[in-house]
């Protein structure tokens, strides 16, 4: 039967957002916008096109991320660097709500379609900034990308363990964290222009929505000088809180911050005396002798199986999850009764592709995505000669297919 919420329109179904942004926190702002029903045009170079789509794994010569990235949207070509790209961009942004860029500062400055240009075209315009270190500052010239935000944000400095290198993530942790925060930024941004009728200009480093996601940093060390050290997956606030090893040789997560939480886990694992030690009494003592709970903790986790440690963690409601690799999470029934992996059909890999699927659940307008990143150009028609009114001459001759 189908949902009745599925065909309501989208929370941004009026929404018109241009994407001239590459590589992947910018344009990930942009498929959440598409994801709740925008309607999203991306730019991108003639003949290669976002450097994204050669990212990571192919098949058949087709990039695999750039499936998920450029999911619901349009793809048009132009080259920005030219009198006939320039002015694509500013018959675009005419009646667009956003547009999203992330060159290096003062670039669509160079090419003449800066924000005093395009604001002048449309006032309403609503021009999202990403950069790696903002449009302000003494490092606003420099390039930017997640890896070194990651390192700048403090972030690279705590992840590892304490006696070896700092360790960068093992994916695109500070783009990923700015698109998602683009992407609420717009939404703020979108509200107040349906206030005002006025757009304006939003400037995201890279670095920045990192930092304040690092938690207590700041406060503890402007209060205490505390500087954070590497402790592994220990966290510096909580114990217990690590990964531990069953006796088949399979990976678990648990932590306990809370009191009743850590003596569910001792009653789950059959040590209650560890709840009377002194040295684990309660989370700030805890924190003081973390070490040496890890021992106990793996040495009584040690004694059982995943399947029978989950029924006893289960059965008191202790907290406990499998440390999944990709494999086990499209088998798992959370995952599946979430609908967490969405199959969409793609003609260019010819036939349907699993990735992952909107992010939350909407009682009324729900998100959906309505078709893989599309083939470079493939919209190229539709938007530059039926909707810009470009001749199917000048595209030619520049060069474009269509």
């Amino acid at each position: 039967m189908t949902n009745p919420a599925t065909q309501r329109q989208k929370p941004f179904h009026d929404v018109k957002v241009i994407d001239i942004s590459n590589f992947l926190a910018a344009p990930m702002s942009a498929m959440f916008l598409a994801d709740f029903g925008a309607d999203v045009t991306k730019v991108e170079r003639p003949g290669t096109g976002d450097e994204v789509r050669y990212w990571g794994r192919n098949k058949n010569n087709v990039g695999l991320y750039y499936k998920i990235l450029g999911r619901g949207k349009k793809s048009v070509t132009a080259d920005m660097r030219t009198p006939l790209g320039v002015e694509i961009i500013k018959r675009l942004i005419k009646d667009a709500d956003i547009l999203i860029e992330n060159y290096r500062t003062g670039t669509l400055e160079k090419w003449g379609i800066g924000p005093d240009v395009l604001q002048e075209i449309n006032p309403g315009l609503i021009i999202m900034r990403v950069t790696g270190f903002g449009q302000t500052g003494p490092y606003k010239q420099r390039p930017g990308f997640g890896t070194l935000a990651e390192a700048f944000a403090g972030f690279v400095h705590i992840n590892g363990e304490p006696d070896r290198p700092p360790l960068l993530p093992g994916f695109g942790l500070a783009d990923s964290t700015t698109g998602v925060m683009a992407a609420f930024l717009a939404s703020a941004a979108l509200h107040e222009k349906r206030n005002s009728g006025k757009g304006q200009i939003i400037d995201l480093a890279i670095y920045e929505t990192l930092f304040t996601l690092l938690g207590p940093q700041a406060i503890d060390y402007d209060q205490l000088g505390e500087v954070q050290q590497r402790q592994g997956s220990r966290l510096p606030f909580t114990a217990p809180r690590n990964t531990y090893q069953t006796r088949d040789r399979k990976w678990v997560s648990m932590a306990g911050s809370a009191q009743s939480t850590f003596e569910r886990i001792c009653d789950a694992l059959k040590v209650p005396d560890l709840v009377k030690d002194p040295r684990f009494s309660d989370n700030r003592v805890r924190l003081d002798n973390a070490a040496a709970l890890d021992v106990e903790l793996q040495a009584a986790i040690g004694q059982f199986n995943f399947d029978k440690l989950m029924e006893l963690f289960l059965a008191v409601d202790a907290p406990v999850a499998p440390v999944n690799d990709i494999a086990q999470i499209f088998e798992d029934p959370q995952f599946q009764a979430r609908e967490n992996i969405a199959t969409i059909h793609d003609d260019e890999l010819g036939g349907p592709v699993r990735m992952q699927n909107v992010v939350g659940k909407f009682s009324e307008t729900p998100g959906e995505i309505t078709s893989a990143g599309p083939k470079l150009g493939a919209h190229n028609r539709q938007v530059l000669i039926e909707q810009l009114g470009f001749t199917e001459a000048e595209i030619k001759e520049a060069g474009l297919e269509v």
